[in-house]
Parts: C-alpha cells; structure tokens; sequence
C-alpha cells in the first residue's frame, strides 16, 4: 500500500479551474476561476499550496497531514469532519484524479441541515481540459461492477471487496438501485424531480451536476444515527467512481471507500 503522502504527490502541479457555489438544490450561487498548485519542497518532505481565487491567494506549507484526512494510492483523498456534534459546522471534501483532471467537491451542513456544496472541476495547466456533460439519470441506467477499497483512520489493513449495482427506472419514472457488496444487498427507490433523486425513505438526496459530478447527501443529519457522505464521478461513459465517508452511530468518522465500476 502507498504510503499517505507518497500518495497525496500524485496531486503535485498547478490545476486550474473554478470554484462553483451551489445551494443544497443545485442552484448556482457565485463562480469563481481557481488556481491551484502543489509543490513538493525540501526534497518531498513538505508541500507548498498556493490557492488563487479570483483576486485572493493564500499559500500553505505542510509536512504532515490532519487526523480528517485520507488518500488512496491514485491520489483521490476526503478531507473533512472526524466527529458530528449539534450546532457545528459538518462536512467534507472529496477529491478524485484521473489523468489531467482532477474533480473535488465539498458538502457543508450547518446546525445539521445541509447547508450549501462547492463544485471544483480542474484540469493541470498547460493540457487542454475535456467537457464532460452535465450528469442525467440516463447515463447511469445499467449494470456497474467493480472493486472498492476501503480505508480506515486507524491505518488498519485496508480491505477489498466486489461490487455490483444495477439502476432502472420503473413503469412510474422512479429509480430503483440494486447494489451488492461485502455480502451485502441494499435496494430503494427514489423519486425523479429534474437532477434531484429523492430515497424519501431515509430522506436522502442524490443532486446530479456539472462535469458528470453527483453528490449523495441526507437533508438532515440524525444524532445518533450512523450516517455517509458520498460523491460520484462519471469519468466516461462506462467509468465511474465514486467514494464514501462513513460515520458511526456516534457520529464518529470510521472510514473511506473507494469503488471504481465499469458499465457492463
């Protein structure tokens, strides 16, 4: 296995693009153009973060990484919240590369409601960035398998396991999702409203974005509840990925899955 930060320099270099502000229904709120470069200093042993926003830079320097923080071996990482506690801010960033593209996206929950989400799409500087679609439910009718990775905090061994799913839409326009994984089957349906899929059962939301970016989020967070964060990545027409942040019953952050799956 990679170490962690042999396996945050897979994200060394300058990756432009923008920062987009949206509410938690999809609505376009600001849109701001980014720059953003990693580099590795006094012989890989530190990093030095320069973050463009508009007019705004600030720059960084680290040689270690915080308890929130994890990557996998191709250099997609979640960064965000260890522990949920009432009248805090809560949330995550996820972050997946591929090629000369990297896609980030951060969910934020204010006093346990979702609060707002911020789209970044990037491509390195110097190659020219690929157009992705905005993501629709079309595109992801069919069977996906896979393999996720699954990471822990502790730094435990990591485990690996198949996976499959399989999205329909019923005689009603509703979703159905069949996902299969560790022994495991989970079936639900949710209700079509444009880039909104509602599972009304658990009141969780799947928002369909720009660049083929989709967001899997609860509308409230539950104390005492066990709970998960996820974002997906249609990186072409028969590959996605996507990753998820678990969280205990107690709000504590157990642990962060990556699946890569294939349309069959």
């Amino acid at each position: 296995m990679t170490s962690q930060w042999n396996a945050l320099l897979k994200n060394l270099g300058e990756w432009q693009g923008s920062f987009i502000r949206l509410s938690p229904q999809g609505d376009l709120l600001q849109n701001t153009k980014s720059v953003v470069s990693l580099e590795a200093v006094n012989n890989n042993q530190s990093i030095r973060q320069i973050i463009r926003l508009a007019e705004d830079e600030q720059v960084l320097e680290y040689s270690s990484l915080g308890k929130g923080v994890m990557f996998f071996e191709n250099g997609a990482f979640s960064q965000g919240s260890i522990q949920l506690a009432p009248f805090s801010e809560f949330g995550a960033e996820f972050g997946f590369i591929h090629e000369n593209h990297r896609l980030r996206l951060v969910q934020l929950f204010n006093n346990l409601k979702l609060d707002k989400f911020v789209l970044i799409r990037e491509h390195l500087a110097q190659t020219q960035p690929l157009q992705r679609p905005i993501l629709k439910v079309d595109a992801l009718l069919g069977e996906w398998v896979g393999e996720a990775v699954t990471i822990y905090p502790d730094l435990r061994k990591p485990q690996r396991y198949s996976t499959h799913m399989n999205l329909q839409l019923d005689n009603g326009g509703n979703l159905t999702q069949s996902l299969s994984f560790a022994n495991r089957t989970i079936t639900s349906t949710a209700t079509v409203k444009g880039s909104i899929l509602l599972f009304e059962d658990n009141q969780i939301q799947v928002l369909l974005l720009p660049d083929g970016a989709s967001v899997t989020s609860p509308l409230l967070l539950q104390l005492r509840q066990p709970l998960f964060l996820e974002v997906g990545w249609l990186i072409n027409p028969n590959l996605r990925q996507r990753m998820i942040r678990s969280y205990d019953d107690k709000g504590q952050w157990l642990s962060l899955t990556l699946v890569t799956e294939n349309k069959i």
